[in-house]
């Protein structure tokens, strides 16, 4: 069963809130499994949040993109198989 659109409303709601992306879920029990998981999670402060987009901005307007970037130890698995760490 698919997530519902309130469920995924509620998903970007804390994830904005506790500063954290989300992959969107396939399922309804995964959406809930996320749900639990951001509700635990600590919320980032204003500050951190304003400071890693600043940093970010100015990291892309550089060209360099290293913060931006995807880290190796960010990963597990290749290709179709490859997972948030």
């Amino acid at each position: 069963m698919k997530p519902s659109d309130k469920q995924l409303s509620y998903l970007r709601a804390l994830a904005l809130r506790v500063g954290q992306t989300f992959i969107p879920p396939r399922t309804s029990a995964d959406a809930s499994r996320e749900i639990n998981r951001l509700r635990h999670a600590e919320p980032a402060s204003r500050q951190q949040r304003h400071d890693e987009r600043s940093e970010i901005g100015q990291d892309i307007a550089r060209g360099d993109g290293t913060n931006a970037a995807v880290q190796a130890h960010e990963t597990t698995g290749y290709g179709s198989t490859a997972r948030w760490a």
